[in-house]
């Protein structure tokens, strides 16, 4: 993760339709996402270059998975980041419908 004098916030920016990561007030990361009915469809995440190599990708992946957690919301993860991280971490797989695991190999 990054250094401990850096400090993360993370937010839904709902109009953009995007969780976003920010170190020390700047953009960091983002995870894109659709709001469905019983779902949220995870459809791109990006971490800016400048901030690569630092768990940042994770730490937005967190947040995202834990926003969906407290809202009772599936996760569909098209963003192949998203499905990538969900197959190494389990604790989170049961945010994932058995069919949509399938689909995504996770």
């Amino acid at each position: 993760m990054t250094s401990s004098d850096e400090s993360l916030s993370c937010s839904d920016n709902a109009g953009r339709h995007r969780f976003e990561l920010h170190v020390a007030g700047q953009l960091a990361a983002y995870a894109e996402y659709n709001v469905l009915k019983n779902g949220l469809l995870l459809t791109h995440t990006e971490v800016l270059p400048a901030f690569e190599g630092r768990g940042i990708g994770s730490a937005i992946a967190r947040h995202a998975l834990e926003s969906a957690r407290q809202q009772s919301l599936s996760v569909i993860p098209v963003c192949q980041f998203m499905a990538a991280f969900l197959r190494k971490h389990p604790e989170y797989q049961d945010l994932v419908t058995l069919e949509n695991r399938r689909a995504f190999r996770i």
